[in-house]
């Protein structure tokens, strides 16, 4: 025990000694762990906000819109646009297995929204009772539209929070207040939450009505078709069967509208899977380049690391001799040097890290742009860098150590 205690004692009157270099040792330590951890955390709160910009739609939520059907040679009139309608929606939802939930969706923009204490323009839906399983619309207070809305065609209404305010300023409570569509009445009877950040999501300026009364009142102007539909909104059973419901929802659009499936030209549709990966992917790219820079940073930090153990080591081969002379065991040189070696690692890793934490958490305290989620420490990044730098010091102060240690004393103590 006394002879680890004087290891101890003697490797930090080493490093006492030989401040400014000790310094710099742990500068470049730290330094390489906390901007590898840096770049990384940035990374991933650009795609942590992605992430939860998209959700803020809905999981697994796919669109498809009017489109046009592509022309055929020989026939001058075959080439049209069409418009999605009420017996594609119900074809979708009936016969397409590997969709689980489907609503189509009539919006109109031009309707004027009036309540007793103020008015606005926003955006009016109508939607079946089960949109939202489709899209995520958590409701704040009072209910969501039910199946007796729709099967009555009941003029109620939910609304978004940026509606509350336009149409109901002060904090007037809208539950059971009436609204005017046009001129026809409709009862609010909930709210949806706010949905995402900033103002560039319109559910929250918008109003949910059934789909039976926005299509009794409120249809789509100018359309031949008077069953035509905005688009229709549907879910995958999973996301793994995205891409398989997308395909089938096609080629009932195809079928029912009279051309090839196989044109996807004809086809105007989202899916959120398929972007979502699509980010991912992109995210993942951008991990790669900002840890090959924080890396780069990190080998840097590791050739200084070395270059400043290597010159100790030999500096001190003149003092190692000395030690071996008066009995000192080449188990107990190794031990100091790797005692030195881990403790500028580890304890200048441990300050990178807590650099690292504390920038993250003051950017914490600024307004995050939108997309934008603060820079998270991510602790498997924080281990391989303080893990890399360690053995770095450790094998810099070993290899040279070892070999002095092996020296005769007598060698030893004739280098200059």
């Amino acid at each position: 025990m006394r002879v680890a205690l004087d290891i101890i004692g003697q490797t930090f009157r080493t490093l006492w000694a030989h401040k400014l270099r000790s310094f710099l040792t742990m500068f470049g330590i730290a330094w390489g762990v906390g901007s590898l951890l840096l770049l990384v955390g940035l990374g991933e709160g650009f795609r942590s906000g992605n992430l939860r910009e998209m959700k803020s739609f809905g999981e697994d939520i796919e669109f498809i819109y009017p489109g046009r059907a592509p022309a055929v040679a020989g026939n001058m009139s075959s080439g049209h646009t069409y418009k999605l309608t009420i017996k594609d929606a119900h074809d979708v939802a009936t016969q397409a297995p590997h969709v689980m939930a489907a609503s189509p969706v009539l919006i109109r923009e031009d309707i004027r929204e009036v309540s007793q204490f103020g008015s606005t323009n926003g955006q009016v839906a109508g939607i079946l009772p089960l949109f939202n399983v489709i899209r995520y619309l958590p409701l704040e207070r009072g209910r969501w539209l039910n199946d007796l809305d729709e099967a009555q065609r009941r003029d109620v209404a939910v609304i978004g929070d940026e509606m509350v305010k336009n149409l109901f300023p002060e904090k007037q409570n809208p539950l059971g207040n009436s609204i005017l569509l046009n001129g026809r009445s409709f009862e609010v009877v909930g709210v949806v939450q706010r949905v995402g950040k900033g103002d560039d999501n319109s559910t929250n300026n918008r109003v949910f009505i059934p789909f039976t009364s926005m299509h009794t009142y409120f249809p789509l102007k100018q359309e031949q078709e008077e069953s035509a539909v905005s688009f229709i909104n549907f879910r995958p059973r999973s996301r793994q069967e995205h891409s398989l419901a997308m395909a089938e929802v096609k080629g009932i659009v195809a079928r029912n509208h009279g051309f090839d499936v196989r044109n996807e030209d004809a086809f105007e549709a989202w899916d959120s899977v398929r972007s979502s990966e699509m980010v991912g992917k992109i995210f993942d790219a951008m991990n790669v380049f900002l840890g090959s820079v924080g890396l780069v940073t990190l080998a840097l930090g590791a050739i200084g690391i070395i270059n400043i153990m290597l010159v100790a080591v030999s500096e001190r081969t003149r003092e190692i001799g000395l030690r071996k002379a008066l009995g000192a065991t080449n188990r107990s040189v190794l031990a100091q040097f790797f005692l030195e070696g881990t403790f500028l690692t580890v304890f200048s890793g441990g300050l990178g890290l807590l650099g690292a934490i504390g920038f993250c958490s003051l950017l914490g305290m600024l307004p995050a742009p939108e997309g934008f989620d603060t820079p998270r420490v991510v602790p498997m990044s924080a281990a391989v860098a303080i893990g890399t730098l360690a053995l770095a010091g450790i094998v810099a102060g070993l290899y040279p150590a070892r070999k002095a240690a092996l020296m005769n004393p007598v060698e030893a103590l004739r280098q200059e």
